[in-house]
């Protein structure tokens, strides 16, 4: 029982943060880079930005799947829709 504790013991001292070790994962951020093109991880996109989570998402559709050309058809709707409503008031 006592072999037991001092394990314990020991791995809860070395779960204690050194303040001298820098805290940072090489590894933590690898997947919010999952699905994202290379060329957009270059421009500092990632999934945890709000342009990178419509690039991972577009980059994530199939074509050969009709769910995800439907998908792909409401994102465009969702854009191009506001910019037509505001032509047609602007021009009526």
């Amino acid at each position: 029982m006592i072999d037991g504790w001092r394990r314990r013991s020991r791995a809860s001292i070395d779960d204690v943060p050194d303040p001298d070790r820098p805290d940072v994962d090489p590894t933590g951020h690898a997947h919010a880079l999952h699905g994202v093109p290379s060329d957009a991880q270059l421009m500092g996109l990632d999934r945890n930005t709000e342009e990178g989570a419509l690039v991972a998402l577009a980059g994530s559709l199939s074509p050969t799947r009709p769910s995800h050309q439907l998908v792909a058809w409401l994102v465009l709707a969702s854009f191009v829709a506001p910019l037509l409503l505001v032509m047609l008031a602007t021009i009526f």
